[in-house]
């Protein structure tokens, strides 16, 4: 590979659900995106991204919301446009909560789950949960920035068993190898 590499410039990240059944609470899956900055990559969080909220910049929005996985196609979809986040920012981690109200659930009662990355038309990443199915929350991709200074994709979906307040909190933290 030549060094003429721009990295992940922006990228759109999907879920989707089916539905509860009649008479069931309705299942509510939220994405949450969290910037950390270059000084301190694995601690808390510069700021948070979710449902009624952007960046502060602009650069990490929401352009779907559903509480209930009615509707076509994907439920929840966020951009992040990484190649506007300032340079301060070294890492962007973004996962999937959900809701524990008014019933508890993990993705093994989530009805059809699934989640895309994707950059353009290029899908980088999909995935249906099936790996952390005990998990009430998960993270589902990571962009870092490399020693030239261009954002890579890291995959993978890693299961957490937090409520959404603490998920927001613990998502970003180095995990033991």
């Amino acid at each position: 590979m030549s060094g003429f590499s721009k990295g992940i410039g922006k990228v759109e990240v999907a879920v989707k659900w089916d539905p509860s059944p009649a008479g069931q609470p309705p299942t509510d899956l939220d994405l949450v995106a969290a910037t950390y900055r270059a000084g301190d990559p694995h601690g808390d969080p510069a700021h948070v991204v979710h449902f009624d909220s952007r960046s502060p910049d602009g650069t990490i929005y929401l352009n779907r919301d559903s509480r209930d996985g009615q509707g076509f196609g994907w439920d929840e979809v966020m951009t992040l446009e990484l190649d506007r986040l300032g340079e301060g920012y070294a890492r962007v981690v973004v996962g999937v909560v959900i809701q524990q109200r008014p019933a508890h659930r993990t993705f093994a009662a989530v009805l059809a789950p699934g989640m895309r990355v994707r950059e353009g038309y290029t899908v980088l990443a999909e995935d249906d949960f099936g790996g952390v199915l005990g998990a009430t929350a998960a993270t589902v991709a990571e962009f870092a920035r490399n020693e030239a200074g261009n954002w890579e994709f890291h995959p993978g979906v890693h299961g957490f068993e937090d409520d959404p307040e603490t998920f927001t909190r613990s998502m970003g933290r180095a995990r033991p190898s």
